[in-house]
């Protein structure tokens, strides 16, 4: 019976229902015949695992507040902008010849444009980091 007319199903539709859930009945035996006892205890092993590891994920506030943090517009260009620059370092770090150290190698170094911004940047977390860790401990955390 059709439920919205309340008329009988014309036969083809039962044979076609008939026909996909012997379709679906075949896939599962198929299933259970490719998996040996051995692969079902690994991967309830495995799946018992991972829902431990995402319970003690989710209950770590830290990360929470991380993932919080990533999510933001700016966050996204600053890991978007620092994959780049991995990238453009590992490039050029291949590729260029060995630093020969030293204090001239220093103020070579010192001299290019992206030393003293790097440097800068840097200080700025470690202010900032530390600001943070500060109040954190203040507050009791």
């Amino acid at each position: 019976m059709n439920t919205r007319t309340d008329t009988p199903l014309p036969a083809t539709d039962y044979e076609n229902d008939l026909q996909r859930l012997g379709e679906l009945a075949s896939l599962v035996a198929a299933a259970q015949d490719a998996l040996s006892d051995d692969m079902v205890s690994r991967l309830a092993s495995a799946f018992s695992e991972g829902i431990t590891l995402l319970d003690r994920l989710t209950r770590n506030e830290g990360l929470m507040r991380l993932l919080q943090v990533l999510d933001r517009a700016e966050c996204q260009y600053v890991l978007t902008s620092l994959a780049d620059a991995i990238t453009q370092m590992s490039r050029e770090l291949a590729t260029a010849p060995p630093a020969k150290g030293g204090f001239g190698g220093l103020l070579k170094l010192a001299r290019e444009p992206g030393t003293q911004e790097g440097l800068r940047a840097l200080s700025m977390l470690g202010k900032y980091w530390n600001d943070s860790l500060r109040e954190l401990h203040r507050h009791g955390g």
